[in-house]
């Protein structure tokens, strides 16, 4: 359903059942799948891509272009994965030419004025609290958990399974099945409360625990750490996930607990 008082540009595509309440501006170059709702004054501009079944809170904009000097005008999309829902007032920026592309996965909760910065990619089943701030660049993996008011550095990669406490400059790297608070954003834990949630066995997250007592807790510099996992540890899905991450951190993973 198509309200008369929003506008709606003659070439953006609209999938079947969707609603658009009054108010709300879609432009060319648009295209919105089955079943979305699009609220009162929200703004969608050329380049989204929007999935199916999602929800799209008053004061969203998504698609406009990025706050990126650089920026030279090319072609580029923001896409929306499927039964996503992006509260009020958030604004997703679209790419530019370092992945001409900004995206959020499916079933992702986007609460109450977040920002996404233009070229960050995010993965599924990731919600991030009210206020979270995310410059370009960002890459955030499956399942990861943000407390509200959070400021991530561009560039910066946030691993899958991760809790970062509300509040929390990330400026640093965060691997894999990790709380991270404090400040400085340091080692909290493992979070397992969200691993138990998605049917992680006790078995592996005493294992995953076991790879982090050696990065965080036994005093070695990471390239030791991982050397000595590697030795003591039996491979695992899970252990090589992590010595892969921060093996390629570029900028490097947060502190250990108390260092």
């Amino acid at each position: 359903m198509e309200h008369n008082l929003s506008y709606i540009h003659p070439a953006a595509k609209i999938g079947n059942n969707v609603t658009i309440d009054p108010f709300s501006t879609i432009h060319e170059n648009v295209e919105i799948g089955d079943g979305t709702y699009i609220a009162s004054n929200v703004t969608i501009m050329p380049g989204a891509r929007i999935g199916k079944n999602c929800q799209i809170f008053p004061g969203a904009v998504i698609s406009a272009v990025p706050q990126d000097l650089k920026f030279a005008g090319e072609e580029t999309t923001v896409e929306i994965g499927d039964n996503t829902t992006i509260r009020e007032c958030v604004t997703i920026n679209r790419g530019t030419v370092d992945k001409y592309k900004t995206v959020v996965g499916k079933n992702c909760l986007i609460m109450a004025y977040v920002h996404l910065g233009h070229d960050c990619i995010l993965g599924n089943n990731i919600i991030i609290g009210n206020s979270t701030q995310l410059a370009g660049h960002v890459l955030v993996d499956d399942y990861a958990i943000f407390g509200g008011a959070c400021a991530v550095q561009q560039f910066a990669k946030i691993g899958a399974h991760t809790y970062i406490g509300g509040g929390s400059l990330v400026r640093k790297d965060i691997p894999p099945y990790v709380k991270a608070a404090r400040e400085p954003l340091s080692y909290a834990g493992i979070n397992s409360v969200g691993l138990r949630r998605r049917g992680y066995t006790n078995d592996v997250i005493n294992q995953i625990q076991e790879v982090y007592r050696y990065i965080f807790l036994r005093g070695y510099n990471h390239a030791k750490a991982l050397e000595m996992i590697e030795l003591d540890l039996p491979p695992s899905k899970e252990r090589d996930e992590i010595i892969n991450f921060i093996r390629t951190s570029d900028r490097g993973v947060m502190k250990g607990y108390g260092n």
